[in-house]
C-alpha cells in the first residue's frame, strides 16, 4: 500500500511540484495551504507522514506541530525559508523528527522522507521488553508506563528502542545520532540532549535520579533500569 504524505504549505506552486514529483516515487500526497486545513487532514487523512512549512499564514509550523503532537507522534519534516539554527532547534524541541531549509533539492527531500520513515519501520526486532512500569514493544512501536500508552515521536521511539536494546551499555552521542539519521548534522548536540530531554519528560524520569535514562557526563546516555524477562514476542 503506498505511504501517505501530507503537505502543508501556504507556495500553492511548491505544492504543486512536490505533488507530482513525490508521486514517482510511489506516494499518494494531499495538500494544504493553511494551518486550519492542515490539521483537519491530519486528521482526516491520517498520513504516514507530514511535510510542514514553518512560515503560515495565521498559525506559524511550530504552533501546527505543537498541535499535531498533543494527540500523534506522525512523522514530521518541516521546512523553512530561514537557515536560522535556532529555527531548526526550536522545531526539534516540539517534537518534528527532520528539519530541511528552503530551497532544497526535491531529491534531498525524498532522501529524507525515505530515513524518516524506515526509522518509523523500527529496528526489525520483534520483542517486547519491560522494565518494571516500563514496556516497550519494538514491533508495535508502543511504549506503555504503569499500563498507560505514551505517545512518542518517531525520533524518540528510535533512541529509547536503541537504548533498551543496549541496556546497560553507554551509548555516545554519534551513536544515538546514527538512530536519528536525516536530522541536520549542524545541530548534532543539540538534537541528541533535545530527544532525550523529551523522553524523559515524558517517562517522567529525574535526571538527578535517573530510573531509565542516565547521563555519562562528556560520553552519551545509558539505560539503567534491570530487565524483566519477557521473551514473548508481540502479536
Amino acid at each position: 500500500m503506498p505511504r501517505t504524505i501530507l503537505v502543508v504549505d501556504d507556495d500553492e506552486k511548491l505544492n504543486r511540484l512536490l505533488k507530482r514529483f513525490l508521486k514517482d516515487f510511489g506516494y499518494d500526497i494531499y495538500s494544504a495551504v493553511d494551518a486550519d486545513d492542515g490539521l483537519k487532514k491530519v486528521r482526516t487523512v491520517m498520513p504516514d507522514l507530514i511535510i510542514l512549512d514553518v512560515m503560515l499564514p495565521g498559525m506559524s509550523g511550530f504552533d501546527v506541530c505543537k498541535r499535531i503532537r498533543e494527540s500523534s507522534g506522525v512523522p514530521i519534516i518541516m521546512l523553512t525559508a530561514r537557515g536560522d539554527v535556532m529555527d531548526k532547534v526550536v522545531g526539534l524541541e516540539l517534537g518534528a523528527d527532520d528539519y530541511l531549509p528552503k530551497p532544497f533539492e526535491p531529491r534531498e527531500l525524498v532522501a529524507r522522507i525515505q530515513a524518516v520513515l524506515r526509522r518509523a519501520q523500527g529496528s526489525g526486532s520483534d520483542r517486547r521488553r519491560r522494565f518494571g512500569r516500563l514496556t516497550v514493544d519494538s514491533r508495535r512501536r508502543q511504549v506503555r508506563l504503569d499500563d498507560r500508552e505514551v505517545d512518542l515521536t518517531t525520533s524518540e521511539f528510535a533512541a529509547l528502542d536503541l537504548l533498551v536494546r543496549h541496556s546497560g551499555k553507554v551509548l555516545d552521542r554519534d551513536e544515538i545520532m546514527q538512530a536519528l539519521r536525516g536530522i541536520d548534522s549542524e545541530c548534532f548536540n543539540r538534537v541528541v540532549d533535545i530527544t532525550m530531554s523529551r523522553l524523559r519528560q515524558k517517562l517522567g524520569d529525574d535526571p538527578r535520579h535517573p530510573r531509565f535514562i542516565k547521563t555519562v557526563w562528556g560520553t552519551g546516555y545509558t539505560f539503567v533500569a534491570r530487565e524483566t524477562v519477557d521473551e514473548t514476542p508481540s502479536r
